[in-house]
């Protein structure tokens, strides 16, 4: 992927979850990865709705001198970003969201069970909250990434959410269904609790999703 299309896809990103209402303002954070050490992300306390693909900032984190090139710093979260990048090999997209009924589940630090099809498919079994830390710290960093393991997206006690995605349309799916699976747990409670999916049939529909829809085409 050349480096004005990754901005491109960032820009149209931020448009997008202003209009799907997942972020509002100048919080959160979206990249994208351009090659094995290179990622296109938002620039630090930007409005999403005034940005042209030219404000996002294009990162290089090929050593632990991380730089970076553009008008714009990159968003304080960018190490997330790069830790997630490292070492998660198959993930070309990062959303970082603040969406109302992710952040309320995050803010009760309650792990979301396999109880919606789509969610076990696209996130995983579980939806786990990372431990509190710190925004911007190697902490919450640590902390994510835990949760994150096995998983494509993870909550962020008291903070908000983070999604992932083999391209931009998968993170963004990805934070949709997120999104749409906090809602139903937390309306859930006031029927007597949501039921839980078998785990085993939740374990085969997530290798399934994975298998079928393994091969996404991305532009190197």
């Amino acid at each position: 992927m050349d480096v004005p299309e990754s901005q491109k896809i960032v820009c149209d990103a931020g448009k997008r979850l202003i209009q799907n209402g997942l972020v509002g303002g100048t919080w959160g954070n979206i990249s994208c990865r351009i090659d094995e050490y290179r990622m296109a992300i938002t620039p630090s306390g930007m409005s999403y709705e005034t940005l042209v693909p030219e404000d996002i900032t294009i990162v290089d984190f090929s050593s632990d001198n991380v730089t970076w090139e553009g008008k714009h710093k990159p968003s304080a979260e960018m190490k997330l970003h790069i830790a997630i990048y490292r070492d998660r090999k198959d993930i070309n997209a990062v959303i970082h969201s603040h969406s109302m009924n992710a952040s309320t589940v995050a803010a009760a630090r309650r792990e979301v069970p396999p109880i919606l099809d789509d969610m076990v498919q696209i996130i995983g079994p579980t939806i786990r909250v990372a431990e509190y830390a710190l925004p911007s710290t190697k902490k919450i960093v640590k902390k994510t990434m835990n949760a994150l393991k096995g998983r494509n997206a993870a909550l962020m006690a008291n903070h908000g959410a983070v999604c992932t995605g083999r391209d931009m349309e998968e993170a963004f799916t990805c934070t949709f269904v997120l999104e749409k699976a906090c809602k139903a747990f937390i309306e859930a409670e006031f029927l007597g609790g949501a039921k839980e999916i078998n785990k085993f049939e939740a374990h085969f529909m997530r290798q399934y999703y994975l298998r079928k829809y393994g091969k996404r085409e991305t532009k190197e």
